[in-house]
């Protein structure tokens, strides 16, 4: 059957709207997400990129100066651990490594402490222990563990029948339990195989040890059940560890268990295992800006003596050390304004300086030379001092305090920020080496040494034998090749809860992301994510006890890019872990990063406003148009044409 008119106009009409749909949606699509290669015919390839950046060609750089390479030596044939370290030194108070105890193994997160000599985790049976970022080890899970029993070189629990532990801390924390024997394994950076090492599983916590974001204490210090001196005895390592904090800005570092060929510059100190059980230093005086504090000798040699502990935050002096030291900088910086502290419980002794001065404390701030009995000095830049103010920008608050009537001098980690501490018993010896902390592990594992940073012209902070340097405090050259448009930054994350836990809360997950990732370029802040960026969850799924998630971040107008500072800014504070969440979310991992360049599009999709316009008056046109074509063929069916001399059939008449 031939279609009428009506029909065929009536199906241009749906066709010419069915394009215009498809179009639109199209349209949409394409504006909303510019770069899916889905939706774009001439998409560009994605740029992945390594998770982490050394400074520009340094991975193919070669030193001509044998000190600087890290190659084992020859004496040092045994094999060593290489391991991260995570965290922060102001927001958590310490650093953790990782480690797997058990068959199959059961993971950890430990603070490295040279002040423990005992390795401990939470036992499953523990009901006094908190909540910690790790589930509770299981013995029974391990098809090698073994209790220690009872033996006259333990302590035995009240029915003599296994050995225990129990440990008490300055802060009047404690951890008791029982002592156990399993595999224990350093990760799979390590050269070292996996080794049956003794450890407490915790049956009681206290303290900050109860509440305590980490899983419990690698203790690295001098005793028979230290993680060291359990390798060592099995002749696995050489009688050598080293420690590698990041700096004031950037968290992480790395640690080696056993030795390697160390820098010939590095700075080396006595250390006396007989004057204390702990990592002591013969420090004889302290200089402020050159100027050498009015303190006997003496005074860092009451108790213990001088003791480094990576367990320590911050460094505590004797009473009058403290004060003198207190005076002295209060002096080089009578230019500065006093302000409160950030927490209105303690004291804290900080200042305010100018904005612009936040990348460069040195240009503010004096140097500080420890010198010990041997003549020798460890500089200190001002990120081995100061603590950055966590409410006022621009301020910084000292790090040093009073050890209360403690005659102890107790140099905790802040001294030690960007610098390599090789601890070599087998010399009583320790040895200090300025470098970039957040580059060495990757320089490690590659076996060569981190070349120390060259000193500004001018820079206030040369000392022979030690090359004095500062951390970047800004952030670090994660170098984007050439002058991308950047339009999309993904990147993928593991947390330590669990998917069930993390679900209800991912929107507010994604909120607290957007404000943590805040820029701050050329010492200008700059709006948060909130504003110029959206971020958005591309995957969410479970992995074991964590769960892991896909994000991306993008402009929030489509029509915009993302420079490559911003993207450079954004990726350091992904990679160096700056992202601070509420405890009910745990610690994240990044697992990995890319950047995909913004697609250039073509001369349709910039003019794709002036297509749909055009688009939409034709439909409307040829809308009216077949509207009225419509009616008027209507018209001519109800009252059809009939000539005048037509014969017409007659009509009857209806009776009345």
């Amino acid at each position: 059957m031939a279609a009428t008119p009506s029909h065929l106009i009536s199906t241009s009409i749906s066709i010419i709207l069915l394009i215009f749909s498809s179009l639109m949606e199209f349209l949409v699509l394409a504006s909303a997400n510019p770069t899916s290669p889905a939706l774009l015919l001439h998409s560009l390839p994605a740029m992945v990129l390594p998770l982490y950046l050394s400074t520009p060609n340094s991975s193919s750089r070669t030193s001509s100066n044998p000190r600087r390479l890290l190659q084992r030596s020859e004496s040092l044939n045994r094999p060593n651990a290489r391991m991260r370290l995570y965290d922060d030194l102001l927001r958590n108070g310490y650093y953790t490594t990782r480690l797997w105890i058990g068959t199959p193994p059961q993971r950890f997160a430990l603070i490295v402490d040279t002040g423990s000599t005992v390795t401990y985790v939470p036992c499953a049976s523990c009901e006094m222990c908190g909540r910690h970022q790790d589930p509770k080890f299981d013995p029974e899970e391990s098809s090698t563990y073994k209790a220690v029993k009872c033996n006259i070189d333990c302590t035995c629990d009240s029915d003599k029948v296994n050995c225990i532990y129990e440990r008490q801390y300055a802060e009047m924390s404690t951890s008791s339990g029982v002592l156990g024997e399993d595999l224990v394994s350093f990760g799979n950076q390590s050269e070292l195989a996996p080794q049956r090492a003794v450890f407490g599983c915790e049956n009681l916590e206290t303290g900050d040890l109860y509440s305590q974001h980490a899983d419990g204490i690698m203790g690295l210090g001098r005793g028979d059940l230290s993680v060291v001196d359990q390798l060592v005895d099995k002749g696995v390592i050489s009688d050598s560890f080293s420690l590698c904090y990041g700096g004031m800005d950037i968290g992480g570092g790395s640690m080696v268990l056993g030795g390697f060929t160390t820098p010939s510059d590095m700075v080396f100190i006595h250390s006396n295992p007989v004057r204390s059980p702990y990592y002591n230093l013969d420090l004889k005086e302290i200089h402020i800006a050159g100027k050498r504090l009015s303190l006997n000798p003496s005074v860092f040699d009451g108790k213990h003596g001088t003791v480094l502990d990576s367990g320590t935050t911050y460094a505590y002096l004797p009473e009058a050390a403290f004060l003198a030291f207190k005076d002295g900088i209060m002096k080089e910086l009578s230019s500065l304004k006093q302000i409160r502290g950030p927490d209105p419980n303690y004291n804290d002794i900080c200042f305010s300086t100018d904005e612009s001065e936040v990348s460069h404390p040195s240009d503010t701030f004096p140097t500080v030379d420890m010198v010990f009995g041997s003549g020798k000095k460890l500089t200190l830049s001002p990120e081995n001092y100061l603590f950055r103010h966590s409410k006022v920008r621009g301020a910084y608050c000292l790090g040093f305090f009073q050890n209360g009537k403690d005659p102890t001098t107790l140099l905790g980690g802040i001294v030690v920020r960007n610098t390599l501490v090789t601890y070599d018993r087998e010399n009583s010896k320790i040895g200090f080496w300025k470098t970039n902390c957040s580059e060495l592990w990757e320089r490690l594992h590659q076996s060569v040494s981190p070349p120390a940073m060259p000193p500004a012209s001018g820079d206030k902070n040369s000392t022979p034998g030690v090359t004095p340097t500062l951390a970047p405090t800004g952030a670090p050259p994660y170098v984007l090749p050439g002058e991308l448009q950047i339009g999309k930054i993904t990147f993928d994350m593991s947390l330590n809860i669990s998917y069930s836990d993390l679900k209800p809360h991912i929107t507010e997950l994604a909120e607290f992301i957007a404000q943590e990732l805040e820029v701050n370029t050329s010492q200008l802040r700059v709006p948060n994510l909130n504003g110029l960026f959206q971020v958005h969850m591309l995957k969410f799924a479970a992995n074991g006890n964590d769960s892991l998630i896909s994000w991306a971040v993008f402009p929030a107008d489509s029509t915009e890019s993302i420079s490559n500072t911003t993207a450079a800014v954004i990726v350091a504070r992904l990679a160096e872990h700056h992202l601070q969440f509420p405890v009910m979310f745990g610690s994240y991992e990044l697992l990995g990063w890319r950047v995909e360049p913004k697609e250039k599009r073509s001369w349709w999709q910039h003019s794709y406003v002036v297509i749909l316009s055009i688009l939409g008056i034709l439909v409307i046109a040829l809308s009216v148009v077949g509207l009225l074509f419509l009616l008027r063929h209507r018209q001519r069916t109800v009252n059809p044409y009939k000539p005048v001399n037509a014969a017409v059939p007659e009509q009857e008449l209806q009776p009345l």
